[in-house]
């Protein structure tokens, strides 16, 4: 039987950044309630993409990944933060996560808040205590800098609130990209971008990966919009049509389903065309981009 490559890669590399971001947080002088809301979010299961992506793009510069699990864990603290604020009764008020209650439900509003802000600072400590070997001064500075632009008010959390105020509205196609960029897209780039970074990756490779990760950013929310109306709830984790509920603006809404479904596929393509022009290994990259497309959950 023939053995994927990017399964082996996954079964490797999946449970050495869990076992940093189980480490890191037990190891914290912290109340065990905190400890274990933040724990509870961690492992709560996931494909782990963004760690993946950052691994894999050493992969393709020759690097060994296990050089970037720091920042791997650091990626996956801020997306796991961020999931959890946006479950709270003030965003999303979403009941499940993954399958199971959402953080909030198990351990009350405010310890769910702390957690999630816990989880974000110690994100930029993992980052600052990398092995000076694996990077140096300049380089641990430079990925912090690109951390909080891709986490903050210009990345993610502006993306966030332009998605709040959104709702209700009918919005044009390029302000619904703006919103998928910046919420979804700008970490998952970080991911591809950190691992240049780390691998010291001249300014036109970088160009090209940027462009990469700009099209498996839109590509993974516009799949998310689609499994909210044609996945299950057992898929997805949370019930279908939380979007249409919260009357969110999404790719179907707007292109209709069959114009999502074209969308994604030109986006798939166009990332892939990007990585053919870097001159590196991209084989992992290039599967896990078709994992993006068609994941159900």
């Amino acid at each position: 039987m023939r053995i994927d490559p990017l399964d082996t890669f996954i079964s490797h590399y999946k449970p050495l950044v869990e076992n940093r971001l189980e480490n890191a947080v037990t190891q914290l002088e912290a109340p065990e309630s905190l400890k274990n809301s933040m724990l509870y979010s961690l492992q709560a299961g996931g494909k782990r993409i963004r760690p993946l992506l950052l691994f894999a793009t050493l992969k393709a510069f020759g690097y060994k990944p296990e050089m970037g699990v720091d920042t791997a864990a650091a990626i996956e603290m801020i997306h796991t933060y961020s999931l959890i604020h946006d479950d709270l009764p003030s965003m999303d008020d979403d009941d499940l996560r993954r399958g199971k209650p959402t953080n909030h439900k198990v351990y009350g509003e405010a310890t769910a808040i702390l957690a999630g802000d816990a989880l974000l600072t110690l994100a930029f400590k993992m980052v600052g205590s990398i092995d000076p070997e694996t990077a140096d001064a300049n380089v641990k500075l430079a990925l912090i800098n690109t951390l909080s632009k891709a986490a903050g008010a210009e990345g993610m959390v502006g993306g966030q609130v332009a998605d709040m105020e959104g709702e209700g509205e009918k919005l044009t196609l390029k302000e619904l990209e703006y919103i998928h960029i910046n919420k979804t897209g700008r970490l998952l780039a970080y991911s591809v971008l950190a691992g240049a970074e780390i691998a010291q990756a001249n300014q036109s490779v970088k160009d090209k990966l940027s462009q990469f990760a700009h099209h498996i950013g839109l590509a993974f929310q516009i799949r998310d919009d689609i499994l909210d109306l044609e996945g299950t709830e057992e898929q997805i984790g949370k019930p279908i049509g939380s979007d249409t509920e919260n009357e969110k603006n999404t790719y179907p809404s707007l292109l209709s389903l069959e114009g999502a479904k074209k969308a994604l596929t030109e986006h798939i393509s166009q990332a892939k065309q990007a990585l053919s022009t870097t001159g590196l290994d991209t084989t992992l990259l290039e599967q896990i981009t078709d994992l993006i497309g068609l994941r159900n959950s």
